[in-house]
């Protein structure tokens, strides 16, 4: 069996606490070791009955662990991201959007040692995607459609003063680049970032987002234009009940990326 990996947890939201208590109940080469939260007791709380309880922690001190899972809110995910990498470990970020607009932190990365893992999250196809960027690729585009509510809150609406609960029809409320996306819409669009991660960059990477109130799920529509493969991939994903603007498969590609840095067996690329 490979050696036990400790696993921090910054956030113990819709995304946080289902790893935590999936870590808990026990996988093979893991072992939960620290979580961290904006309001302690709370967390206490929540880890309290646990079979392991984790210790509580600050953003920073997470880093004594081998890995680091952000599954913050995007405000807290520089210090997260920098103490794990100024550290050395393992660093797997949720907030991938958040990431683009701090690529020195790869550069980092690679002088301390440190691995950037992003999941898969709420997406399907990046290995594909991957695959295809190794020849040419002429465009990647991704079409968000989500309820609403899931929406909710996203800078760019506030910005443009756009109302999204009183939309009525499908309406296309942003189209641009993966980069200007993710700051626009930094709790929603998480899958276009990794998409530009896995592909030909942020500013090649176009995004639409449509307020669909017709729809019950969030859904992700890729398109790939490639000198290997035409793509076309679609998924519907289940909002989580805590948190809309995330699915419920996001926690669930966290674990099975976590169980992939100690598994034998490791399928995909």
């Amino acid at each position: 069996m490979a050696q036990e990996l400790t696993v921090g947890i910054a956030g113990l939201g819709a995304i946080g606490l289902h790893l935590a208590r999936a870590l808990d109940a026990g996988v093979q080469g893991l072992r939960l070791a620290a979580v961290s939260a904006r309001d302690l007791k709370k967390a206490q709380a929540n880890v309290g009955g646990f079979r392991q309880p984790p210790m509580v922690v600050s953003n920073p001190e997470l880093a004594a662990c081998d890995v680091v899972v952000e599954a913050a809110p995007a405000a807290a995910f520089e210090e997260i991201a920098t103490a794990a990498i100024e550290a050395g470990r393992i660093f797997v970020p949720s907030s991938v959007g958040a990431l683009l607009p701090r690529m020195h932190l790869v550069e980092r990365a690679r002088e301390t040692g440190a691995r950037i893992v992003v999941p898969t999250g709420a997406l399907l196809g990046l290995d594909a995607v991957r695959a295809a960027a190794e020849g040419e690729v002429e465009s990647v585009t991704i079409e968000t459609r989500k309820p609403p509510r899931g929406l909710e809150g996203a800078p760019y609406l506030r910005q443009n003063a756009i109302d999204v609960l009183a939309i009525t029809t499908p309406t296309r409320v942003f189209k641009g680049n993966a980069f200007d996306a993710a700051q626009g819409f930094p709790a929603n669009v998480n899958v276009a970032a990794a998409l530009a991660l896995a592909g030909i960059g942020p500013e090649r990477t176009m995004v639409e987002i449509w307020a669909d109130p017709a729809q019950t799920r969030n859904q992700h529509t890729i398109r790939v234009e490639a000198a290997a493969a035409r793509l076309t991939m679609t998924i519907e994903n289940v909002p989580s009940e805590e948190n809309p603007r995330t699915g419920r498969i996001t926690p669930l590609s966290i674990l099975a990326c976590l169980r992939g840095l100690t598994s034998t067996l490791k399928v995909g690329s």
